[in-house]
Formats: C-alpha cells, sequence, structure tokens
C-alpha cells in the first residue's frame, strides 16, 4: 500500500468488472493499478477505458505484480477459486465476486489457505455491504419490527437464454440458485443466520441446471423464509421483512436498494432514502480499503464464517434440487 491508498488489481476483465471498475473512483484512496487477463489486448482495451496503469496477458503477471495490493478476481463462477488461490498464494489481499467458489469443500480450502498465509480475502456479496441493507438489518437488531416470523423475496430474470449461455452451462456453475438465489439468502442469513431446517425444489434445465427454484428455510425460533429464483421469468425482485411488530418491504433492486419502507401497526408508513452515487460497488470496495489499512485479515461485516456458512447451506439445496458441478 502507498500511504493511505490501496492499489487495486482486477484478475477478468469481464462485465461485472467494468462495473465495479467504474465505481472504484467513488472510493478514497483507490488506485487503479493493474488488469489481468489471458489476452493481452483485452487487458489493454480495458485498462485504457478504465483508467488502470498497467494490463498483463496472465493472471499470474497480475498476481506477481508488486505494484498490486488486492485483486478483485471476476472471472466466471466456475474459475474463482483457481484466480483466488494464485493471487492468495502470491500473498495478495484478495475480494472473490459471489459465490466465492462452487461448493463448501473449495471454500474452506481457500479460507484455510488465506488464514495461513496471513492474507486477507472476502466474498464479494455487495449486498450485505449496502447503507440501506445496513440500516435494515440495525433497526431489525433494535427491535423496530419485534421478533422477525417471516422473510420473503425473489429474484428472477426473463429468459429465455440460449443453452449457450452461462446461465445454463454447469461447466461455468450455471443456473438460478447460485447466480441469483444467493441474494435471498443472503439477506435471511443477515437477519436471521443459518437455519436449523432448509428444503428446496426446482426445475432444471436439459443441462441439469436449476432454472426455477423454490427454498423454505426454518429456524427454532419459530421464523420461516420463503424464497424463489429464477432464470425463465422475471420476478418482483423483491422482499419484505415481516415481524411482530411490523414489516420492512424492500422495492425491486432488493439487492441494492435505495431506499426501504418501514411499516408498523398503527403508525403511517416510513420511507427511508438512502441514495448514492454509481452501482454501489464502491461499499465492499472501501470496506476491503478500511480493512487492510486496519491490518485485518477479514471484514467484520463479511466474515470467513458467513461465507462458510452460506456456502454449506447452498450445497444443501443443491443436493436437494440435484444439480451437480
Amino acid at each position: 500500500m502507498n500511504g493511505q491508498n490501496v492499489r487495486w488489481g482486477i484478475l477478468g476483465p469481464g462485465g461485472i468488472a467494468s462495473t465495479f471498475a467504474a465505481d472504484l473512483p467513488l472510493v478514497p484512496g483507490a488506485e487503479l493499478a493493474a488488469v489481468g487477463s489471458r489476452s493481452l489486448a483485452t487487458a489493454e482495451a480495458f485498462a485504457e477505458r478504465h483508467g488502470f496503469a498497467r494490463a498483463h496477458g496472465s493472471y499470474a503477471e497480475l498476481a506477481a505484480d508488486p505494484g498490486v495490493d488486492v485483486v478483485y478476481v471476476a472471472t466466471p463462477h466456475a474459475f474463482h477459486f483457481e484466480g483466488a488461490m494464485l493471487c492468495v498464494e502470491a500473498g495478495k489481499a484478495v475480494l472473490v465476486e459471489k459465490p466465492i467458489t462452487l461448493d463448501l469443500a473449495s471454500t474452506a480450502q481457500l479460507v484455510q489457505a488465506a488464514r495461513t498465509r496471513g492474507v486477507f480475502l472476502m466474498e464479494a456479496m455487495w449486498m450485505r455491504l449496502n447503507p440501506a441493507i445496513r440500516q435494515i438489518a440495525q433497526l431489525v437488531a433494535d427491535g423496530a419490527i419485534g421478533s422477525v416470523s417471516a422473510i420473503h423475496a425473489d429474484f428472477g430474470l426473463q429468459g429465455p437464454f440460449a443453452a449457450s449461455h452461462r446461465l445454463r452451462d454447469p461447466l461455468l456453475g450455471g443456473g438460478a440458485l447460485l447466480d441469483l438465489g444467493v441474494y435471498p439468502i443472503h439477506l435471511v442469513h443477515l437477519i436471521l443466520g443459518a437455519p436449523s431446517t432448509a428444503h428446496a425444489w426446482a426445475h432444471l434445465t436439459p443441462e441439469r441446471v436449476d432454472e426455477n427454484t423454490g427454498v423454505l428455510l426454518g429456524y427454532e425460533s419459530g421464523a420461516v423464509a420463503a424464497l424463489t429464483c429464477s432464470i425463465n421469468g422475471a420476478s418482483r425482485n423483491a422482499a419484505s421483512i415481516t415481524g411482530t411488530d411490523g414489516r420492512i418491504d424492500l422495492p425491486e433492486g432488493f439487492m441494492v436498494p435505495r431506499s426501504f419502507v418501514l411499516n408498523r401497526p398503527g403508525k403511517a408508513a416510513e420511507t427511508f432514502e438512502v441514495p448514492f452515487e454509481g452501482s454501489g460497488y464502491q461499499f465492499e470496495a472501501a470496506e476491503v480499503q478500511r480493512s487492510l489499512l486496519a491490518g485485518e485479515l477479514e471484514s467484520p461485516l463479511m466474515t470467513h464464517d458467513t461465507t462458510l456458512e452460506v456456502m454449506g447451506l447452498l450445497d444443501s439445496l443443491r443436493d436437494q434440487i440435484g444439480v451437480l458441478y
């Protein structure tokens, strides 16, 4: 690191990397240092478009770059583990796009490697760092809606997607659950923690990835969560958290909200506006930088244990619906 500045590298300059890179200048102290791709021409074009200082024609060159402090791994799901492990072994801090890997075993291996080498590692579940989501979690913790009794959330994309699309390709970790269902599941985990029971059903594509999935989670407290995700129809993509004394409604695009509504019996509905610039990726980048400057190896807002618990739950759900990678 250069004083209070943190030098960023991007591994895998695709679509999600472009959105992330566009938000990085919103983070004080973020330096756009380097880009790594399997194609030097692709890396150079990305670096020029987004203002990165250097381009590398391999992931290994990026991982070895002494002018990079932290690498954002933005490859397709199936290649997260390989890219992240490469950087960890090179001593680089890593922010890995969600889902961090395809299963619990590889996630645990990556976490252990980071801990052994004393390297910062965080899964890029940007929703949990969103300021509106953090405010909602605090309101719930403070008892604003009483005891939580139910959470409903859905995330569906309008299809149909071609058989060749990454969302239908099992070799790329395709399917609705790992790409979209992680958002409803992380919202529930943030509010209620790990469930005591978990049930899932899904309709699979001819390629044997899930295209329409329902999840029901149960808790010892009596709370339930009903969640859906799909790649064959655009749902509301909204969420609600119901408690014994009220309800919080998150609007369409609940995974990156700029507002929410608090409803309580006998009171007028309260709308909370939480505006921000950009697409919302700057908050996870800012938390990575805060953690690095504080000398932390994981973020208290997106811990290793959270990543491991959710990945274990995803493994269980995939088992039930018959999706194998």
